[in-house]
């Protein structure tokens, strides 16, 4: 049986399976114009007619029904009640003419029908016949009975829609839950999963879902937009894409960084530079980036780094990873003109002690516990499932005692079992053993990184979000500043795939191998050039 480096495809509905995108626009329409109408017979303001391109697309497009209206409403400098589920069409509130919207909605589809697009049910179909799962994530409350008007209900293994969403307390895009959630019911990780969206709102919630493949459909010729906002690539339509080059794209490395100050490129090693065309797929300009562009590209700074393996070498034992006084200095250095964060598996106040820089922020237990100048934040799920921790910490402890080489730390929200002194014979006992700590409890989870199981809260929180929670409360925006970080774990994946398209993932290893980062360097040591020519 053929098998793939991806488990899962999660589609968009309206505009990506069905070619409902332009009714909704329609009853969008329909809906807006007519309050606009009123409110100038009302109150003498002048009329101007909601459009497609200035209103729908920014505004509207791809969002939950309620936050469109508040959307556009806003964008007019409009400021009505938000109201109740229940308002009739009739009242002036957001929830009403979202209402109104709604029953537009359904009259112009039951009097015209529900067409779909062939590319992309041929490529559903496709998919399925090679064992990879499928469902589809939409904002609509109509998702299910356009699925079935359509007679393409049953094509998908899972459906996480408006309705969901109201249900289980999902936020709405541009946030990444209802592709999480999708992704969770067919069993698949984000990081095993590609995002098919024809929406900005759409690219951004499967950028910050961190999925390992975020696939814009351009059907308003609106690539630029698509890949400006998050995605990976953008195809004009479903026939131009295959399996192949999705395959391809889950075996993308980094290019190296080469000489730090003067690379005007990243060189020959660029992903995807043959054949696209023929594809008509348009990868991301930001992946054609060179070194400079990244590093002095006019844009400031901001500063993610790991610790273990990034500002000191993996050591044997992790009480020897000591970082040195050069490196610390340049570091310092860098803090005083940039924005840095210590991002770490480590318990938050460990690595704060063995860094020792002043005036930055740190996150430990892989963004569980952050803390800043004048703030701090624990995540509140994680706190709660800490007995549950350190339960199975003490039941590791018991277990894997006897086993020589074996090192368990309990760092409060997570536990870490070292296995890099434990003799090959002896791994499939301590993986057995992290296994069944895991087995039969759903709020715990298990993650894999450099000889270290770790077992955390099942909660859905890792590194990528902790950048993205730091950025917020520094009122930082990906616009506005040069987002870079570094990394050389498997957990630091999640932040590559955070940020990529609209910051830089810097990989530390000194093996070339697949990785959601742009860049890669070699060593500790590199790190610390970098900050001397930073700093």
């Amino acid at each position: 049986m053929e098998r793939f480096s991806f488990d899962a495809v999660i589609f968009d509905l309206d505009g990506v399976i069905t070619k409902t995108a332009l009714v909704h626009a329609a009853a969008w329409k329909a809906a807006f114009d007519g309050y606009l109408r009123s409110r100038e017979e009302l109150h003498g303001e002048p009329f101007r007619a909601f459009t497609h391109e200035k209103d729908y697309l920014p505004y509207v497009d791809g969002k939950p029904r309620y936050e469109g209206v508040r959307s556009f409403l806003e964008s007019r400098g409009i400021n009505i009640p938000f109201g109740a589920p229940d308002d009739t069409p009739d009242r002036e509130t957001v929830c009403g003419i979202g209402n109104r919207k709604n029953a537009k909605f359904i009259e112009i589809l039951e009097d015209r029908g529900v067409e779909v697009y062939p590319s992309t049910i041929g490529f559903v179909k496709e998919l399925k016949e090679k064992n990879i799962r499928v469902g589809v994530a939409s904002s609509s409350k109509n998702c299910k009975y356009v699925l079935k008007s359509a007679g393409i209900e049953d094509l998908f293994e899972t459906r996480v829609d408006g309705e969901v969403s109201a249900r289980v307390g999902l936020k709405g895009k541009p946030e990444g839950d209802i592709f999480v959630a999708a992704a969770s019911n067919l069993g698949a990780r984000p990081a095993k999963a590609v995002v098919v969206e024809d929406a900005v709102s759409g690219v951004q919630a499967g950028r910050n879902g961190a999925f390992g493949l975020v696939l814009g459909v351009a059907r308003e010729n609106n690539n630029d937009e698509l890949l400006q906002n998050g995605a990976d690539a953008a195809v004009p339509d479903l026939e131009y894409i295959d399996l192949d080059w999705i395959e391809e794209w889950f075996h993308k490395k980094p290019r190296p960084l080469l000489d730090l100050r003067d690379a005007e490129s990243g060189g020959p090693d660029v992903p995807f530079a043959g054949g696209t065309e023929k594809r008509k797929v348009t990868v991301n300009p930001c992946y054609f980036r060179g070194a400079k562009e990244v590093l002095s590209g006019g844009r400031k700074p901001v500063f993610f780094l790991d610790y273990d393996g990034t500002l000191t070498p993996i050591r044997d034992r992790p009480d020897l990873a000591v970082m040195s006084d050069e490196t610390r200095d340049a570091l310092r250095r860098v803090a005083e003109k940039h924005a840095v964060a210590i991002v770490s598996g480590r318990d938050r106040k460990e690595v704060e002690d063995l860094v020792a820089v002043r005036g930055i922020f740190y996150a430990g237990n892989h963004g569980f516990d952050i803390k800043g100048p004048g703030v701090s934040m624990v995540h509140p799920e994680a706190e709660a499932a800490m007995p549950l921790i350190a339960k199975a910490g003490q039941k590791l402890s018991e277990r894997l005692g006897a086993v020589p080489g074996s090192l368990i730390e309990e760092k409060g929200f997570s536990v870490s079992v070292h296995y890099r002194l434990v003799e090959d014979r002896y791994v499939p006992e301590v993986e057995d053993a992290v296994t069944e700590a895991v087995r039969d409890n759903a709020k715990l989870r298990l993650m894999r990184g450099k000889k270290v199981f770790e077992i955390l809260p099942a909660v859905n929180w890792d590194k990528g979000k902790a950048v993205r929670w730091i950025m917020d409360v520094l009122g930082l925006s990906w616009e506005t500043v040069s987002v870079i970080y570094i990394g050389d774990d498997v957990t630091d994946e999640n932040a590559f795939r955070m940020i990529r398209t609209r910051g830089t993932g810097v990989s530390v290893s000194g093996k070339i191998r697949e990785s959601a980062a742009d860049f890669r360097i070699s060593s500790p040591e590199e790190v610390k050039r970098l900050f001397m020519t930073m700093g």
